[in-house]
C-alpha cells in the first residue's frame, strides 16, 4: 500500500474563507484540520479528559458526521479517562461478550490490544500479534455492533517498521458501485463469521467450518443506512468465511463477494493513519472499514480501545 496522506488542508478546491461549519467549530473553541483524503480530520484546542459543554460536543459529533474518523493528538489518558472521552459521542459498549477480560482488571470495558515481544503461548497465538489485520468492522459478527471506536496509543513502534492503522470510506464505496452491482446486492445480506478474529485465527470457544454456508454469526444487511446521517454504505464486515444469504451456491456467493470487496478494498477511498504515543483516534464503525499494517514483531505496540454502543443495522 501507497504511504497514507498526512493530515493538512484540502486541495485547490476548497471553499475559500470560513465555512458556517469552520465558524461553529471555533465559537466551540476547536480548530478542525480534514486530511487530504475521502476521510479523516485532525480536531486540536481540546483535552478529552476534561468536561466538555453542549456547544462542543455538538460540533464534535458533526465532525464525526461529516469526517468519518476524527485524530485527537497529545490526550494522554491515565485510568477510565478514555471512557469519559467517548462519552462526548455515546455510551461505552463493553468488548466481545465471548471474551472475559483478564483477571483484576481494573476497567473492563477498555480492551488492551498489544503487542509486546517474547511473550507467547496458546493465548498470544490467538490474538493479532505483529501480523496484518485485514479490512473488517469492528464487531460486526453480534447483532448489535459498535457504532465506533476509539483508539488510543499508548507505546507504537517506529513508523518505519509499520504499525499504521487504515481506514476506508464505505458511503464513497457504495456510491460508486456500478449501477448493476447495486442492483444485485439491493435488500441482500451477509452473514458475518463470528468464529475468526481480524487476523484469520480461531476464536476460543469455535471450531472450523469448512463451507461458508455454515459460518455463525449474525446476518446484516450489505447495504446499511447511517441513523444519523441518513446516507447508505456498504457493510461487508470481513471477506474470510462470509456468505450471501440465499446464494443459491458457494461459487455464487464468493463470486458476489468478490467483486464487493475488489471494489470496497480500492485505495482510492482510504487513509492511513501514522501512530505517535498520546493519539486517540475515533472512526465511525457504520460507514468506515479500517485495517493494521503489520509491523516488526521486535518493536512494542500497546493500544487500548474503547467502543460506543452501536444499533442494529438495518
Amino acid at each position: 500500500m501507497q504511504r497514507s496522506q498526512t493530515v493538512g488542508p484540502r486541495g485547490p478546491n476548497a471553499p475559500a474563507g470560513p465555512t458556517r461549519r469552520t465558524e461553529a467549530y471555533r465559537d466551540a473553541g476547536l480548530e478542525l484540520i480534514p486530511c487530504d483524503a475521502p476521510l479523516g480530520a485532525e480536531i486540536r484546542g481540546i483535552d478529552l479528559r476534561r468536561p466538555t459543554g453542549a456547544a462542543t460536543k455538538k460540533a464534535l459529533n458533526d465532525a464525526w458526521s461529516e469526517h468519518l474518523v476524527l485524530l485527537f493528538r497529545g490526550q494522554h489518558f491515565v485510568d477510565d479517562q478514555q471512557l469519559e472521552a467517548i462519552l462526548n459521542f455515546g455510551d461505552p459498549q463493553p468488548p466481545n461478550p465471548r471474551t472475559q477480560p483478564p483477571a483484576g482488571e481494573k476497567y473492563p470495558a477498555l480492551l488492551r490490544v498489544q503487542h509486546i515481544p517474547g511473550k507467547g503461548g496458546a493465548e498470544e497465538a490467538r490474538r493479532l500479534g505483529a501480523g496484518e489485520a485485514f479490512w473488517h468492522t469492528d464487531m460486526s459478527y453480534i447483532d448489535v455492533p459498535p457504532s465506533g471506536s476509539a483508539l488510543y496509543a499508548i507505546e507504537v513502534p517506529p513508523d518505519d517498521v509499520g504499525g499504521q492503522t487504515c481506514f476506508s470510506n464505505m458511503y464513497l464505496a457504495y456510491e460508486t458501485l456500478p449501477a448493476e452491482l447495486k442492483k444485485a446486492i439491493e435488500g441482500g445480506r451477509i452473514v458475518h463469521d463470528a468464529a475468526h478474529n481480524s487476523g484469520g485465527k480461531l476464536r476460543p470457544g469455535y471450531e472450523e467450518v469448512d463451507d461458508p454456508r455454515k459460518t455463525p454469526g449474525p446476518k446484516h444487511p450489505v447495504v446499511r443506512t447511517h441513523p444519523v446521517t441518513g446516507r447508505k454504505a456498504l457493510f461487508l464486515g470481513r471477506r474470510p468465511y462470509a456468505w450471501v444469504d440465499g446464494a443459491a451456491s458457494v461459487a455464487e456467493s464468493e463470486a458476489l463477494l468478490n467483486r464487493l470487496w475488489a471494489h470496497a478494498s480500492d485505495e482510492s477511498f482510504a487513509w492511513c493513519h501514522h501512530w505517535q504515543p498520546g493519539d486517540m483516534v475515533l472512526w465511525d464503525n457504520r460507514c468506515t472499514m479500517h485495517r493494521r499494517i503489520p509491523f516488526d514483531p521486535g518493536y512494542r505496540r500497546v493500544m487500548r480501545r474503547a467502543q460506543i454502543a452501536g444499533d442494529r443495522p438495518s
